[in-house]
């Protein structure tokens, strides 16, 4: 008799790819050794024995983290499962949080092409979701920052997403399937972390299905956005010789931020992009007409909006 969450985590794979796997797909796991990557793991092996390989990444940034990798080779090595340590190469700069996500999908998706692997699975659980929910209202975050922890992107599942930690938590202890608990979770420098402990101190009730759902609803919204872009883009938008052009500007705001950004990015891709504030002030600016530099490109307003690379800097 399957496991309640080997039940749940079948069904809920069939219904992100819209069919069950076939015994010739070979599905990737992304495990970091906690309780949420594990329980993932060893629900899958009993789902699809045999199709699994495993990788965990190791960002350089803690010495236990070799270990708890070794940790998690044993384990798939008695459960017959492949395993590989992938170890990003260089310091990571910025935002560590931020670098070290950039790295590990980077990683990731380099070893599901090789390996030849149809999906990839990680361990997000509906925790994560409502916590980077909540963080990204607290930053003011767009439709897009608010979809972000989808279920589905491209070759990624998250097929966790409706599990709490603590179910998680508990598959693990009651199978005495180890895992480990990454001290970063309780430190409070993080902004997670601190959420996740107000969370719990104030016995607030989310309810991670309805998180769910309006994340799913925002996804689509940002779909629709996205092909609505893309049309005006086609119609509207001129881009050659070092030279951006929009030469509609009667739009909802929110496709004037998009074809802003997309301006920026043909004339200067390795810019910061802007967001927020930034972005809003830069269009009040241009469609009053005036001329604004945003991203080291410069923007002159009106019904017909023009922007080039500002030009470069003189020495003194």
């Amino acid at each position: 008799m399957p496991d309640g969450l080997e039940s749940r985590l079948k069904a809920a794979t069939e219904r992100l790819i819209g069919r069950p796997v076939t015994p010739d797909e070979r599905i990737g796991i992304a495990v970091s050794g906690g309780a949420d990557s594990m329980a993932l793991l060893s629900a899958a092996q009993a789902c699809w024995p045999g199709q699994l390989e495993a990788a965990s990444v190791d960002h350089g940034l803690r010495p236990e983290a070799r270990e708890e990798a070794e940790m998690v080779s044993r384990w798939c090595q008695a459960a017959g499962v492949r395993h590989r340590v992938l170890t990003v190469a260089g310091a990571l700069q910025g935002n560590i949080q931020a670098a070290a996500r950039m790295a590990r999908y980077a990683l990731l998706e380099e070893w599901r092409t090789e390996r030849g692997l149809a999906w990839l699975m990680t361990g997000h659980q509906a925790d994560d979701q409502i916590e980077t929910v909540l963080m990204r209202l607290g930053r003011g975050s767009g439709v897009g920052g608010l979809a972000s922890v989808r279920e589905q992107r491209a070759h990624v599942l998250r097929p966790l997403l409706s599990e709490r930690r603590a179910t998680l938590r508990r598959y693990c202890e009651a199978r005495a399937i180890p895992f480990v608990d990454d001290p970063s979770n309780d430190d409070d420098r993080f902004d997670r972390v601190r959420l996740r402990k107000a969370l719990e101190s104030s016995g607030a009730l989310v309810d991670p299905n309805g998180v769910a759902r309006s994340v799913g609803a925002l996804g689509e919204a940002e779909i629709a956005l996205a092909w609505m872009t893309d049309r005006i883009a086609n119609d509207f938008l001129d881009l050659s010789d070092g030279l951006a052009t929009l030469r509609h500007t009667d739009l909802p705001n929110e496709i004037l931020r998009r074809l802003l950004l997309r301006m920026i990015e043909y004339l200067h891709p390795e810019a910061k992009k802007p967001r927020g504030p930034s972005l809003d002030q830069a269009l009040v600016q241009l469609l009053g007409g005036r001329r604004v530099t945003l991203a080291d490109c410069v923007f002159t307003g009106g019904q017909t909006w023009t922007a080039r690379r500002a030009p470069p800097r003189k020495s003194r």
